[in-house]
Parts: structure tokens; sequence; C-alpha cells
């Protein structure tokens, strides 16, 4: 499989599939309201167009980074979001990274969006669509985010058949500037576990496929059987 990893700033063109990494936190999260009930999650583009939708379906739970605002139902933290009831309901998530790295996908043929949590399942997708080309979009800091990378790279080696160290890359994900500025309070709308439940690996049996539904970009679990 010949993977490539790119930043936000980089894609040039419409890949065939892609995986979005983000780490800390949006796809975690996003794992979390799977985890939690959720039905569906739509990507919005901004925080104008998620409260829109808010406004248009009231049962919908808006999320976003930072702190919390009104119009919010929660923020981007899975710490927070992990004892919330989501049973059949739909989330809005909108972020600083995550959201527009899936967005700026939007029309390849695959849309994968993963975390450590979901791993081994998003590996085992690629491996199912024999997948010569993949794009890994590195969310964080344009490209650069350690967590993300490691994540990416961590995945693209099990899709690939070769001996991912999932130990290094844990190790450099807890030690990236994200998990820093978590745990020393800098970012705003966290929880003191959050760094814990973002390199918790393959906490869930589900990978996340973006498709698009009534002209949104929608994110669903998608089962894949253990090996």
């Amino acid at each position: 499989m010949d993977a490539r990893f790119l930043g936000i700033p980089d894609l040039a063109e419409v890949p065939t599939v892609a995986v979005v990494v983000d780490v800390m936190r949006a796809y975690t999260v996003a794992a979390w309201a799977f985890a939690r009930g959720a039905e569906r999650i739509v990507l919005a583009g901004s925080l104008e167009e998620a409260l829109e939708l808010k406004d248009r379906h009231p049962r919908w739970v808006a999320l976003k980074d930072g702190p919390p605002a009104p119009g919010f139902d929660a923020v981007n933290s899975p710490g927070l979001l992990r004892s919330a009831d989501l049973g059949g309901r739909t989330v809005v998530q909108k972020t600083t990274a995550g959201t527009v790295g899936a967005l700026a996908v939007k029309d390849a043929s695959l849309v994968l969006c993963a975390g450590f949590v979901v791993a081994e399942a998003t590996a085992l997708v690629l491996k199912s669509v024999e997948a010569d080309r993949v794009t890994f979009v590195v969310t964080g800091e344009d490209g650069r985010a350690e967590e993300d990378l490691a994540c990416a790279r961590y995945i693209a080696g099990r899709a690939g058949g070769t001996e991912a160290d999932a130990s290094e890359c844990l190790r450099r994900a807890a030690a990236s500037r994200a998990a820093t500025e978590l745990t020393e309070g800098v970012r705003q709308g966290a929880h003191p576990d959050d760094v814990a439940l973002c390199l918790e690996l393959d906490r869930f049996p589900f990978a996340m496929v973006a498709g698009q539904e009534d002209g949104s970009t929608v994110l669903r679990p998608h089962s894949v059987p253990r090996r």
C-alpha cells in the first residue's frame, strides 16, 4: 500500500481513499459519541452552520472546540462526553482541525475518520477494500502534529501488513504538543482524563466512515469483525 501523509494545506487533489486523523480530540470524541448511542455525526463547516443546524433540529446535539458557548450542548472532550446519553441522537460536530480535514476530502471515494481508539478497525477496512494508495490527512498543526502522525503511521503499518510498534507510536503521541497543552490546562473545554482516553488503543470495534447525505458530510460507525 502506497501511503501518503499530508497536512490539510497540502491537499492539492481529491484522493481516492482518505483517512482523516485527529487523535486529540475530534475523532476520539466522535468514537465516544457513537459508543454512547449517537446514530450519526454531521460535520459542520463553521460554528454558524452548526448553530443553524441545531436551530432547525432542536433535538440534535451541537458540539464544538473550546469552552461551553450559547447554543452548543457539549464540548470536544471525550472525558466530558463519555457519560452522555446520546441514544438515537444526531450530533453536529465542528472542530478546529478534524472536521476541516474531513470536509477537505469529502469527495473521495472512501473517507475514514480515525484516532487510536479505532485504529485496528480502520486498518481492517483499508485491507478489505484493498486500497493501493491511501492519503492520510494529518489534521493537527498543518500536518506536523506528532500524535496524528504517529497514529496515521500506525494505521498504515497495520493496513499494509508491516509490523507497527504500538508502544512507540503511543509514546510519541503522549509526548506531543497537544497532549502537553491538554495536561497543563492550556486548552479549554477539557477533562483531566482526555489524554488517557485519546491514547486507548482499539477501544472500539468499529471504524468511522464519512459520506454525503442530503448535502451534508455525515459520519457513521462501520462495524468490523475482529480477526
